[in-house]
């Protein structure tokens, strides 16, 4: 199965507010919340896809041929492509009724593991949903990151416990999550945190923390303060404030912030290994893509997971050998242009 024929077999089960879209770039589904869109007007998902668009690649064949290696390490752990899976919650409410979250975090999990990756996994308000994460993590040796929403302090330790239960190596935090409604409205409601209190959750999670929602130079310096020792670039996709500016747009001055003192990761638009290339030329450690693991899982389950990784795995590949890259820290700023 190529990622082609899953995209085709994703339209029969997904929907009615995804479309499958043979480019995922975010304008058919827009601002539809329920649904895979951006919030208010629409346009940050769709800003994040045409600003890696925007970023040409300088081609350079004036090299020795050499294999190619795409491997890197991460935290302790080595992946075959530098492609993690976004974390995903409430699936059967914007993506149709084929899969629970349960189902959809254990069939992304294992299909990410499969193919040499591995998944974030989403979080709800259900605790089931985090308890069979975990345990989708655990069958797969640890290789997986369960990812905690920003609850009050009292549900985090909760949910922290059962997030360390999985034997992760890495435990995550989407804290722009902050935006979404449906957390606001909790009682003590989710939210924002400060320095101290995540200073507190890096010391509950035992294991490398990474916080996902990273925005300005600022944010990252204050994330690093708090000990966190990774970072994703990211505005949820534009799902939790909209005129935001697109992740490859600020993702070259927070790398300049703190790119020495933590691992950075991005998401946001990425829909190619082509695209992947461009992120890690401005300085990303590794890349995150969610609503085309949807469309995988959707389409093709553990085997669409399988298509979509070898889809990005080639890709970066061949952009690489026609840059002159033959491993992933050769990969840099000259190897792109952009105005």
């Amino acid at each position: 199965m190529n990622f082609q024929e899953v995209i085709k077999n994703a339209r029969e089960n997904i929907g009615p507010y995804c479309k499958a879209c043979g480019t995922c770039n975010g304008r058919a589904c827009k601002n539809t919340i329920p649904g895979p869109g951006a919030k208010g007007t629409g346009t940050v998902a769709i800003r994040n896809y045409e600003k890696w668009q925007e970023i040409c690649i300088n081609m350079d064949t004036i090299c020795e041929q050499k294999p190619v290696s795409t491997e890197i390490e991460l935290f302790g752990k080595s992946f075959k492509y530098p492609v993690f899976a976004g974390p995903v919650g409430a699936v059967k409410l914007h993506y149709g009724d084929k899969y629970t979250d349960l189902e959809y975090n254990e069939i992304l999990v294992a299909g990410c593991n499969d193919s040499g990756i591995a998944a974030f996994t989403g979080d709800g308000t259900d605790p089931k949903v985090m308890e069979e994460a975990a345990k989708a993590i655990k069958r797969c040796g640890g290789m997986g990151i369960p990812t905690i929403k920003p609850w009050d302090m009292n549900t985090i330790r909760e949910k922290m416990e059962l997030a360390k239960k999985s034997g992760a190596f890495a435990i995550a935090m989407d804290i722009d999550a902050a935006g979404l409604p449906f957390l606001q409205n909790l009682n003590p409601p989710a939210g924002s945190k400060s320095v101290e209190e995540l200073k507190e959750i890096v010391k509950m999670a035992e294991v490398p923390f990474i916080l996902k929602g990273i925005m300005t130079p600022n944010a990252a310096r204050k994330a690093l303060e708090a000990g966190v020792q990774g970072i994703v670039v990211s505005n949820h996709g534009g799902r939790v404030l909209d005129q935001c500016p697109a992740t490859a747009q600020v993702l070259p001055s927070i790398v300049e912030a703190v790119g020495k003192d933590m691992k950075i990761l991005a998401d946001g638009g990425i829909r190619t290994g082509i695209d992947v290339f461009k992120a890690l030329a401005l300085g990303a450690d590794a890349v995150l893509a969610a609503r085309p693991f949807v469309t995988a899982v959707y389409g093709g389950a553990e085997e669409g997971v399988e298509a979509l990784a070898e889809k990005f795995g080639a890709e970066l590949i061949d952009t690489m050998k026609m840059c002159g890259a033959f491993s992933i820290e050769e990969i840099s700023p000259e190897m792109i242009w952009k105005e």
